[in-house]
């Protein structure tokens, strides 16, 4: 039995049913550090920036590696879509995976400790959320009851204790917290000290600003909602990509009856970016925020709407006529919408054109 459990413990969870994605501008020597992890993992890199440049990845990782010009080859005029000179470029391989599973990390983030000294193995600790149910319809005070040592409390109710499928899982960091520039420059030296051993699932109907940079999900049961946005280079906003992906990603989650869980695992956040140049990406953001935040809060999806391309394309309608007041950009962002998940279906014919065709979700 001992033997077993050991030849178990030794192979890593989800193996062959995952996928890691790394956006980069830079050679990977961060992947050193993470080689216990990751290495039984395949790799999808995309490399920002200049394409002639040559990025170096350690020996030993298995990777695929996509600069701008694959994007081009790949998706044609659809390339339009994926961002430029922004980390938002990330999402082209959410879109080339052909696995069940995401994990994506920035390159700036390196292996924390537990308060015991423990290494934070970060990728198990995401896929043990994704794996669990969530419980989005009614709050459990011990945060997430699937954990060992937890369970459900008195009082909660025994017909929703069986959960929902969680679609996404979001990590936390140690070190560098992650501020917007006005936050960065009040508190420059601020640095996070504090790990909270909880995991919990985000309420339905309450939003949250998403990290993409210790980040997990289902690809099967939300990918086609994890896009990025127009960002970076042409764009009149930055460092809101992964954010727009969250809102995006938590009203169809409310509306499909999915669970995100948010919590461990933390990473080790090594560098905080330049906060002058943070707020020139930011700073339409900022102002705009107050408008994007009562959309997405009152934002309903049709009982036709039965799958995430569905949901999807009718949120960039409702962008497009909402939020296109606001801004020439939404009217952009909307078309830019619609354009991804074209390409999301071009290149995952299968899954999504047997759920169009039946109305119905895996």
């Amino acid at each position: 039995m001992a033997a077993i459990e050991a030849s178990k413990s030794s192979t890593p969870l989800l193996k062959d049913e995952l996928d890691i994605v790394i956006p980069t501008i830079r050679n990977l020597d961060f992947l050193e550090m993470w080689r216990p992890f990751f290495q039984p993992y395949h790799l999808i890199i995309v490399q920002d920036g200049d394409p002639s440049r040559t990025i170096k990845v350690p020996e030993g990782f298995d990777y695929e590696l996509y600069n701008r010009n694959d994007i081009n080859k790949i998706l044609g005029p659809k390339a339009s879509c994926i961002s430029f000179k922004d980390s938002a470029c990330r999402c082209f391989g959410y879109m080339v995976s052909k696995k069940k599973y995401i994990f994506t990390i920035d390159d700036d983030c390196f292996v924390a400790k537990d308060p015991s000294g423990k290494e934070i193995n970060a990728l198990e600790q995401h896929i043990k959320n994704l794996l669990s149910p969530s419980t989005p319809f009614f709050f459990n005070t011990l945060y997430d009851p699937y954990r060992d040592g937890a369970d459900f409390v008195r009082g909660y109710p025994f017909s929703l204790r069986e959960g929902v499928p969680t679609a996404v899982s979001h990590g936390l960091w140690l070190n560098i917290p992650d501020y917007d520039a006005p936050t960065q420059l009040v508190k420059p030296r601020e640095r996070n000290t504090r790990y909270v051993d909880a995991v919990m699932t985000i309420p339905k109907g309450t939003l949250f600003p998403m990290c993409g940079m210790n980040l997990g999900f289902n690809r099967e049961l939300i990918g086609p909602a994890m896009y990025f946005g127009l960002m970076g280079d042409g764009q009149p906003i930055g460092r809101y990509d992964d954010m727009w992906a969250g809102w995006c990603t938590k009203v169809i989650c409310d509306h499909l009856g999915l669970g995100i869980k948010t919590g461990l695992p933390y990473i080790w956040h090594s560098k905080a970016s330049n906060p002058f140049v943070n707020l020139k990406k930011e700073y339409k953001g900022i102002y705009w925020q107050e408008e994007l935040i009562p959309f997405f809060q009152s934002a309903t999806l049709s009982k036709e709407c039965t799958t995430v391309q569905k949901c999807y394309l009718e949120l960039a309608k409702q962008v497009k006529a909402k939020l296109g007041k606001v801004d020439d950009y939404f009217n952009k962002l909307a078309d830019a919408m619609v354009t991804w998940i074209e390409a999301w279906d071009e290149l995952n014919p299968s899954g999504a054109s047997t759920e169009l065709a039946n109305g119905s979700t895996k």
